[in-house]
């Protein structure tokens, strides 16, 4: 496995989303199958996990707590904050975007029992909260930095300017946000923001959230799969972009690739400083992804993949009204 700067930190080139092992797809796997990726992925030599309060509503932090502890020397863990459940009163939670000071300190404070380590080493602002200026929560990590909670601050779906208002409070290590070949909007201005800081990119949903893997059942989802609530995967806009697979599939046969890792090495040759972060339940997918570590692709082949998959070629948004006004991140006209 091949290695990257995550700010402070030297971490495997390609990370492990664990959200997908607790949330947003359909039904959790089972802890037994969560913990043979887990290790899988740090068997292979994956040494950046990333997790989230709001995944499971603590279910995935606990997860990987339990999971990972006795190998806590052998990665970098990164979780996050500011978006998580909040018990209705009924039983059942519902998720909240809550940036206040001591909202973060205290869900660290949970973050810590739940992933059974004494310091987290890269915390994020899941989502700035807007009713709270970003220098108040900034503030309140900045906070746990100096308590030797965590080691280092990154925010979650954020503008440049967001971020260099962040960054002038306290040195923001990493920015993540949706980044693949369908989802450009970080190439507007926060990717340049991050490097002009010195700040690390961690893309999410690398893999265009599967539809760049293979084909997809998408009147098979699980009833709580998110995907079901974004426009892309709506039957009129889906078909649209099932047109563009046939040519995507082409030049990942020409590359001597699978999809998959076509999507995840144009990432990588995007930057030194990008650190896709792909999620999978399943080990065999799992080692798949990995292997785009090693692809090579030569320019041509790169700008002929820009130029298939880009913002003017995919057909829909990546979130609907609701999503879309969670987030801070820049958007194409």
């Amino acid at each position: 496995m091949k290695n990257r700067a995550l700010g402070p930190f030297n971490v495997s080139a390609i990370g492990l989303g664990c959200m997908n092992l607790s949330h947003a797809y359909g039904a959790p796997v089972s802890r037994e199958q969560g913990e043979r990726v887990l290790l899988a992925a740090l068997d292979a030599g994956v040494t950046h996990f990333d997790t989230a309060a709001l995944y499971g509503f603590g279910v995935n932090e606990t997860l990987v707590g339990q999971v990972m502890k006795p190998h806590r020397q052998k990665f970098t863990l990164a979780s996050k904050c500011g978006m998580q459940g909040v018990d209705k009163g009924d039983g059942t939670k519902v998720r909240v975007i809550d940036g206040r000071p001591e909202t973060l300190k205290k869900t660290c404070e949970d973050a810590l029992r739940r992933l059974q380590t004494e310091v987290i080493d890269l915390y994020y602002l899941h989502r700035w909260d807007k009713q709270v200026p970003i220098e108040d929560s900034v503030g309140a990590l900045s906070d746990l930095v100096r308590q030797g909670k965590i080691q280092a601050i990154g925010l979650s779906e954020v503008s440049a300017t967001t971020l260099r208002r962040a960054h002038a409070v306290h040195p923001i290590a990493a920015v993540q946000t949706e980044y693949s070949l369908w989802t450009r909007n970080p190439e507007i201005a926060v990717l340049q923001a991050c490097r002009d800081l010195g700040v690390s990119f961690v893309a999410f949903s690398p893999v265009a959230r599967g539809f760049l893997c293979g084909p997809l059942d998408i009147a098979g989802f699980d009833a709580k799969d998110i995907r079901r609530s974004m426009p892309r995967f709506a039957p009129e806009h889906h078909a649209a972009n099932l047109r563009l697979l046939p040519a995507y599939n082409a030049l990942a046969h020409e590359a001597g690739c699978t999809p998959s890792q076509l999507a995840l090495a144009w990432l990588l040759h995007q930057g030194q400083d990008i650190l896709p972060i792909p999620g999978t339940t399943s080990v065999e997918h799992l080692l798949d992804d990995l292997g785009a570590v090693d692809v090579q692709l030569e320019a041509y082949l790169l700008t002929r993949l820009g130029a298939l998959i880009n913002q003017h070629t995919v057909s829909g948004d990546r979130y609907n009204a609701q999503a879309n006004s969670e987030v801070d991140t820049e958007t194409f006209a």
